[in-house]
């Protein structure tokens, strides 16, 4: 029999017929874990390299314009209370003037704000190192943010994909993406938001490889190893890189309540794949295995660790005595009598956070519908000058700058279209990679249907543009073939690569003015903006 019909039939597969431990072990290892490149030197210096390309991109002129953009106006200012009070203070009407200049001077109360409060300090850490004064300063942690998840993604796809190649090519496509780059030079919240799932998505890849080395090992005990497969399989409950990605997982939760679909979809994915490993190693009853033995601990485990995350998160909230409703329990003593007041308290806020989210519809010039977001038909203009608005440095008769959240057109259009490939690949194949890449696609992305009369934007999109960039490269690695295909066919399918990548190379040179604010004719301004319906 062999080894794959032994494990089918629940049988162990590492063990000879002498009941030692045989070379099958290495086999069952190397069939849980499968082929990982040996480049180690290029593994890093490759993603380093574009790593510093996409720096460059996001720090020069990180600073213009110098004043607050579109929803900076609430962010880096929140963020810059919670430097000076540790929680959100208001801010008188025309504040936006003074703060730029240097002269900022919120209110005595405390604000409403109706975000947790993550992002806000990511963006004080760039305003406590620069200065508040400093507009390079307001931006600098979500230029750094989006710099580190290009890194993050090169390695998580030479991991996925086995190849340092992809793991390039997906770094360089996100470092050229338009909604990235623009949210990596603007002081929103959006771009945490997708720093941290992606940072969660990659611990959840190497929780995957270790246990399944793990298990491969303990399969491999001469004496137990029958007994393991008969029934549920072991016990893996040391799971460090699993308890990593739930504290980045409470920690995207803390910046948007988004992040809450991501932490539910991934942590799904998670055990979905422990039950798969189960069994690849021949365990009889893997399914119930994997539900009882990993998804109990990883539910309880996960869901405890994010949430100590999400209200650390809190401490400066947690300190004051002043923050919004901070003594709303105190003076309510019988609100969640059975509960401390302060947690008392931090529930009502978030029952009046949530219903702001779910009432807000009023009507908004940028506002789109999700089943537009991945064409990015409808950009959102985070900032817009012309010549009558006093701009310098324009040396023709009307002259246009600007800042638009829009997508590079060669990454969101590819990579809509290597959606609907990757679905077919995971239904058909059941290949993991793809079921991977779709899972914080789901995440992130199919929530924003439930809430067709809320207002909501294409920017948004920033959220899941890494998983859309892993799709397009996965589709373009099996354009381009496994290592033993025919020289034609790897010819053929990187030249097809090629010509994807340089494409996206070029369309970010043309839409380059546009995301960052150069001073161009308004000629060359509308050229870039064929979405009629926008202009």
């Amino acid at each position: 029999m062999s080894t794959t019909s032994a494990a089918r039939a629940g049988s162990s597969p590492v063990v000879d017929a002498s009941g030692e431990p045989g070379a099958d072990v290495a086999a069952l290892r190397g069939r849980l874990v499968g082929r990982r490149p040996t480049d180690v030197l290029w593994g890093w210096v490759g993603p380093l390299l574009v790593t510093v390309l996409a720096g460059v991109m996001r720090l020069v002129h990180l600073g213009r314009p110098e004043q607050l953009v579109f929803d900076e106006t609430y962010y880096v200012k929140q963020a810059y209370s919670l430097l000076v009070a540790g929680y959100e203070l208001e801010w008188p009407d025309g504040a936006d003037a003074d703060f730029a200049a240097g002269d900022p001077s919120p209110l005595e109360q405390a604000d409403f704000p109706v975000h947790p409060p993550v992002g806000k300090w990511m963006l004080a850490l760039g305003q406590l190192l620069l200065g508040q004064d400093s507009s390079a300063g307001w931006r600098l942690g979500a230029a750094l943010a989006g710099t580190l998840s290009v890194l993050l993604l090169a390695r998580i796809a030479r991991r996925l994909f086995s190849s340092t190649l992809l793991g390039v090519v997906a770094g360089l496509l996100l470092a050229v993406d338009g909604q990235h780059l623009v949210h990596s030079r603007t002081g929103l919240l959006d771009v945490f938001v997708m720093f941290w799932v992606l940072a969660a998505f990659g611990a959840l890849l190497l929780d995957r490889d270790a246990s399944r080395a793990r298990l491969a090992q303990v399969v491999g005990a001469r004496d137990a190893a029958r007994a393991r497969l008969d029934g549920l399989g072991p016990w893996l409950l040391a799971r460090p890189w699993r308890l990593v990605a739930a504290v980045c997982l409470g920690l995207a939760v803390g910046t948007k309540w988004s992040g809450l679909y991501a932490f539910a979809v991934l942590g799904l994915m998670t055990v979905l794949w422990d039950c798969g490993t189960r069994r690849a190693a021949g365990v009889r009853h893997w399914f119930a295995g994997g539900l009882l033995k990993d998804g109990v601990p990883a539910g309880v485990g996960m869901v405890l660790v994010a949430l100590a995350a999400y209200l650390a998160s809190w401490a400066g909230w947690f300190v004051s005595t002043t923050g919004h409703l901070r003594q709303f329990a105190a003076e309510r003593p019988d609100y969640l009598p059975w509960s401390p007041d302060a947690l008392a308290s931090l529930w009502h806020y978030h029952v009046e956070m949530y219903s702001f989210h779910v009432g807000l519809s009023t009507g908004h010039p940028y506002e789109s519908s999700p089943e537009s977001w991945l064409v990015q038909s409808r950009p959102t203009s985070f900032y817009y000058q012309g010549q009558g608005d006093g701009l310098n440095g324009c040396g023709v008769d009307s002259c246009s700058q600007a800042i638009t959240a829009l997508g590079n057109p060669v990454v969101w259009w590819g990579g809509a279209a290597s959606l609907v490939v990757l679905l077919g690949v995971w239904a058909l194949r059941r290949d993991w990679r793809a079921g991977a890449v779709l899972a914080p696609v789901a995440g992130l992305y199919l929530p924003w249907f439930l809430y067709p009369d809320r207002t909501i934007y294409t920017f948004y999109t920033v959220a899941f543009v890494p998983y859309v960039v892993l799709a397009l490269t996965m589709v373009l690695g099996m354009a381009l073939g496994p290592p033993d295909a025919s020289r034609r066919r790897r010819g053929w399918g990187a030249a097809a690569a090629g010509a994807v990548v340089v494409a996206a190379v070029l369309a970010a040179a043309f839409f380059w003015p546009v995301w960052t604010g150069d001073v161009i004719p308004y000629e060359q301004w509308r050229d870039r903006m064929w979405f009629r319906s926008w202009i």
